[in-house]
């Protein structure tokens, strides 16, 4: 329950598997998220590899036929469950072999897994991704502006003492790339116009469906008289051609006839930009020095952190943003040497883990 005030409290996953394994006589434990998306491609049906899995091991007091019969009843993704469902038997019987054809590592069978961590990533596999993904969010110019700054970090930090880690440079490559896909009106029409998410719902859905969307455009929605937050509407699947149209436009993003771009928001996150590289130049300039204290790599690998930190839409993320300059400010003054109260800012992680765009 912590999570609901705190998204980056950490899940007791070891000690929930020890008290589980301690309070039963037989306990499994997988990620069946990864291999439902690396088997049938969506996440979704890792309740039905589960349960597939379980009715194998013996675990469940019903007939394969009533549980297959269930599948076909509820008329949801019927198929892609009854594979779902085959995938978890074949895994109970044959782990390392199912993992095999699931393209995963070995190590992560239902006994001994293993999950790739930010920092066992080369920096290659964290810019690659990014890229490609600013290519299609912008133009291949915005990727290039992204890697040209990267590649600035990693210049100057392989020059230090203990750069051969390029940490710094690893955590700028992460960070950098969330400040500039920020997700405006032209991303997120892009993404409901792209392909993807019409065929996830051809696979997860059947028959006949009807799509409505709930959004709060900064140029369209009304303000709570008391709250002051913008409030959502209901759109139905009429705006999908609006969406498609939007998404041609997106050239348009952060030039003088980009209406978007007058809105509040949409400055502050355009300035979130501009205020990290003049940060992490000032940085640089410092750590370029001779004579470089041991800890002011340290102070300067979470600043650089810092914008993953910057989560939400809205009132949510203006919070964070403020949240995140206080405790920017207290780093570089102890950065700087300067003294720094930090009593009322927590100390965060540096630490991201994997997300998709």
């Amino acid at each position: 329950a912590d999570f609901t005030q705190d998204p980056d409290a950490p899940f007791p996953e070891q000690a929930m598997e020890q008290v589980i394994g301690g309070a039963t006589r037989e306990a499994h434990f997988f990620d069946a998220s990864i291999l439902g998306t690396a088997l049938l491609g969506d996440a979704m049906t890792s309740i039905l590899i589960l349960l597939g899995f379980a009715w194998q091991k013996g675990l469940l007091p019903l007939g394969k036929g009533a549980l297959e019969e269930a599948i076909r009843l509820n008329g949801v993704a019927v198929d892609a469950n009854l594979q779902a469902f085959l995938w978890g038997r074949r895994l109970a019987e044959q782990p390392a072999k199912v993992k095999d054809l699931a393209g995963l590592d070995a190590a992560t069978t239902p006994e001994k897994r293993s999950e790739k961590t930010p920092e066992s990533e080369t920096l290659d596999d964290i810019t690659a991704f990014r890229f490609e993904h600013l290519h299609k969010y912008q133009n291949r110019a915005y990727a290039r502006r992204y890697q040209a700054f990267v590649d600035h970090v990693k210049a100057v930090e392989q020059r230090l003492d203990g750069g051969a880690e390029l940490t710094l440079t690893k955590n700028v490559a992460r960070n950098y790339h969330k400040l500039l896909a920020y997700k405006d009106e032209y991303e997120v029409a892009r993404l409901y116009t792209d392909g993807a998410f019409a065929e996830s719902l051809k696979q997860q859905f059947d028959g006949d469906y009807h799509l409505s969307f709930h959004l709060a455009p900064p140029l369209l929605a009304r303000r709570d008289p008391d709250t002051g937050q913008l409030i959502k509407k209901e759109f139905g699947p009429w705006i999908l051609p609006v969406f498609k149209l939007l998404a041609k436009f997106k050239f348009l993003r952060g030039t003088a006839l980009d209406v978007f771009a007058r809105t509040e928001e949409r400055k502050l996150e355009r300035s979130l930009i501009s205020d990290y590289e003049e940060q992490i130049e000032q940085l640089l300039a410092v750590l370029s020095k001779p004579g470089l204290a041991a800890d002011k790599l340290d102070i300067a690998v979470e600043i650089a952190g810092l914008p993953y930190f910057i989560r939400g839409f809205g009132h949510v993320k203006e919070a964070n943003i403020v949240t995140t300059q206080r405790r920017a400010v207290s780093l570089l003054k102890q950065f700087n040497g300067q003294s720094a109260d930090d009593e009322q800012i927590p100390v965060v992680s540096i630490h991201e883990p994997e997300v998709s765009s």
